[in-house]
């Protein structure tokens, strides 16, 4: 092999290993820019372009998550990747496929994320999961699905553990929410003849409007059909103060709420 040819071999097999041929051969088990000042650096633009309007600039959660501790919770470099490249089904966390992001972006997120890594909690959690559990079936589980049980009216929150911290939890439940997410929003349809009817939006085009009602029904109507479709303004989650739930239970039910973490195949048993 002449010099020429071997420095060309060199700088392809240099490029590959730097993220070009990570897409051929999946990701590896590791990071390959952790601790790279210049990927960490490009890491941080990634992150505050992509990932900060949900997780916040330092990390610690907006409308997602706090995600500073989700090493020291037991993920690892290889599924935090596949969550990002994935997204995560039923949860707002969004798909990044490529080649719109790359295996390189990718991982340099990941190197700027470790730098803001905080370690787990030693204060022991608060509440009781079992009464947590008594309560969410008595108060809850009416409207909101946890593993395939409860009602459909509200989003599953078998992963909420994982997507939302416990203070936005306890201030969701204090004081209700206003956010109204897709394929959850309150809609009243009043038809042409007889009483109106509640449920919350599941699909809508010009012509057409399908609904979940209250007894979980989904139902299908024409706008020309109907007297009107009239969106509501706030979430139908009711607001849970002191007299509706006392303290000591809203405790139990952060906690049992805190347990309900979905199935991670990244994370050992």
């Amino acid at each position: 092999m002449t010099p020429t040819r071997s420095c060309f071999v060199l700088v392809v097999l240099v490029a590959t290993l730097a993220g070009g041929g990570l897409a051929a051969q999946g990701p590896p088990a590791g990071n390959p820019f952790y601790a790279n000042a210049e990927a960490i650096q490009a890491g941080m633009g990634g992150f505050r372009q992509r990932c900060a309007d949900c997780h916040g600039t330092d990390a610690r959660g907006v409308r997602g998550p706090d995600i500073t501790q989700i090493w020291s919770s037991g993920r690892t470099d290889q599924g935090l990747f596949n969550t990002i490249r994935l997204g995560v089904t039923n949860t707002e966390m969004p798909a990044f496929p490529a080649p719109r992001t790359s295996d390189r972006e990718i991982w340099q997120m990941l190197a700027y994320l470790r730098t803001l890594a905080a370690p787990a909690p030693t204060d022991p959690p608060r509440g009781n999961a079992e009464n947590g559990a008594r309560v969410f079936r008595a108060q809850c589980a009416s409207c909101h699905r946890v593993n395939a049980s409860g009602g459909r009216l509200g989003p599953d929150l078998s992963r909420i553990g994982v997507a939302r911290t416990r203070d936005v939890l306890m201030l969701r439940i204090r004081r209700g929410t206003e956010d109204l997410r897709a394929g959850f929003q309150p809609v009243t349809i009043t038809p042409e003849s007889g009483p109106p009817i509640q449920g919350v939006k599941k699909n809508e085009d010009l012509f057409s409007v399908q609904i979940m009602d209250t007894r979980e029904r989904i139902q299908g109507f024409e706008k020309d059909q109907v007297k009107s479709v009239v969106d509501g303004t706030r979430s139908p989650m009711p607001v849970f103060g002191p007299d509706r739930l006392s303290d000591s239970d809203l405790d139990d039910l952060l906690r049992y709420l805190q347990t309900l973490r979905g199935f991670d195949p990244s994370v050992q048993p």
